[in-house]
């Protein structure tokens, strides 16, 4: 659902002017969001330029960004174009903008606010025409009040903000992504196609992904190298997957009783079987139809389980 309203916001905007910030955590799919407003407008055809401010030494930001000419400093053999040419009739994505020097920031503003630079060495004022994406997993308006980030150019880029919220928040939409990279890491294997036991489904849906959508695509590749079969057990997944399993069964009472194995092995199973039915019925918005395909099993099974896991069906 936030995903949809985000696209909803896209469709009204994709093809203004206004500058747009993506605001979210390290690997929620910034720049993929960026580029897919890129790709859906009018200017789709024209360059797509991808910049990260953190990765530039401070002493070539000037140039990186604006160009330089002939001369102009040492080392500077030959004129040549920085991003805001390059992305001319385009789109200039700067990510991580929250890591710009103040000095940059204040010829950044210039540029956005005249749809103009200033090349290194020339004064010459050079006229563009750029539709600009920021991106930041920062707080801006925290760094506006440490003085870190200038308050002008704060509100000159928050026209339109975009917040990704974090996978663990959006979990519903965790099957459907194991799905598209299970699909996709396969192929470069040549192998036949791999897929989750409902254990490791289990597992992957419990974890909490500090390095959201990036973390899980490289949580299934490594799944993938990890197994010697097409059939993915938690046996094969990953430390971080696995350490929940055995975190879950130290959680569990266990007695002394005779029949303590036989408790343990039922709540583990009902357990995993109840997640599995809530994270599906999410994924399908409580359509049970729906759901008993995904789960493959028909719609009577389905609604035995929901009872005897006690499951709510109202969202």
């Amino acid at each position: 659902k936030a995903l949809q309203e985000i696209l909803n916001t896209i469709k009204k905007v994709v093809d203004q002017k206004s500058t747009i910030i993506i605001l979210g955590e390290s690997g929620t799919g910034k720049e993929l969001l960026a580029r897919a407003i890129h790709y859906n407008s009018k200017r789709r055809d024209k360059k797509f330029v991808a910049v990260n401010c953190g990765a530039i030494p401070r002493e070539l930001l000037e140039s990186e960004f604006f160009g330089h000419v002939k001369g102009s400093f040492t080392n500077a053999h030959k004129t040549r174009h920085g991003y805001f040419e390059e992305a001319d009739q385009g789109t200039l994505f700067l990510d991580e903008i929250g890591e710009l020097d103040l000095e940059l920031q204040v010829k950044l503003l210039r540029a956005l606010e005249r749809d103009e630079i200033v090349k290194v060495g020339n004064p010459q004022p050079i006229k563009i025409d750029i539709r600009f994406i920021a991106a930041t997993n920062k707080n801006l308006f925290e760094q506006v009040k440490k003085g870190t980030f200038r308050k002008d150019l704060y509100y000159r880029l928050n026209v339109i903000p975009l917040t990704l919220p974090p996978l663990k928040d959006r979990k519903e939409d965790i099957p459907l992504l194991i799905e598209h990279f299970l699909k996709k890491h396969s192929a470069t294997t040549g192998k036949e196609a791999y897929k989750l036991s409902d254990a490791s489904m289990t597992l992957f849906m419990r974890y909490s992904y500090p390095g959201n959508v990036r973390e899980l695509e490289n949580l299934i590749e490594r799944s993938i190298i990890l197994s010697d079969h097409s059939l993915i057990v938690p046996e094969d997944l990953p430390i971080e997957l696995k350490e929940q399993k055995d975190n879950f069964l130290e959680t569990l009472e266990i007695t002394t009783d005779k029949t303590a194995l036989k408790n343990v092995s039922t709540a583990v199973r009902l357990s995993a079987e109840k997640q599995m039915i809530l994270d599906s019925l999410r994924a399908c918005n409580y359509n049970c139809t729906k759901t008993a395909r995904m789960l493959k099993i028909s719609r009577s099974s389905l609604y035995n389980k929901i009872k005897k896991c006690n499951i709510q069906l109202n969202k």
